[in-house]
Parts: C-alpha cells; sequence; structure tokens
C-alpha cells in the first residue's frame, strides 16, 4: 500500500499485490541484502488477528483485531494486481 491503510472509515488506499513470502518470515525485520529476493528493509507493521466475514475472487470482507489497525475492513479487485483497501462504517 504506497499511501499505507486506511485508518478512517470509508477511506479507499490503493493495494497492490505482491508473491506471498513464506509463513517462516512471520516475526522478520531487518534488511535484505540487494541482490536478494525481496531486497529491500523490512519492518513489522502491525500484528492481531483476521476474521474473514465473506470472501469470493473479486471481494473480501474481513475485521481486523490488530495494535494499529482495528475494525471492519474490504478488499475489492479492480485489476490485474490492484485492489481497493477499504476501511469500512462499523455497522
Amino acid at each position: 500500500m504506497p499511501k499505507g491503510p486506511p485508518l478512517e472509515p470509508r477511506v479507499r488506499r490503493l493495494a497492490i499485490q505482491i508473491e506471498d513470502h513464506p509463513i517462516d518470515y512471520i516475526d522478520f525485520a531487518g534488511e535484505i541484502p540487494q541482490g536478494e529476493y525481496g531486497a529491500d528493509s523490512v519492518e513489522i507493521w502491525d500484528k492481531g488477528e483476521c476474521d474473514l466475514e465473506k470472501g469470493s475472487a473479486d471481494i473480501l470482507e474481513f475485521s481486523l483485531r490488530g495494535k494499529k489497525l482495528l475494525g471492519n475492513y474490504a478488499l475489492i479487485h479492480t485489476n490485474k494486481e490492484n485492489w481497493l483497501f477499504i476501511h469500512r462504517k462499523e455497522p
């Protein structure tokens, strides 16, 4: 997400799909050297739980309970690797 995740309800942000990383990287933070896959600085931005509410090939609706992100969210597939990440209004 080039501009970061939406923190306010109804805010939409571009999310670009990338290759999955092995689960072994779940707690990794640091530098991946140039020339290596994923070369760059890696940080853990948030950690918590996710509950999938509805899911299809083009729309995922879920709730997040993290230290920074908390609430109802959706990912909407727009084209190829692009998605909209939306903080849904609370019911």
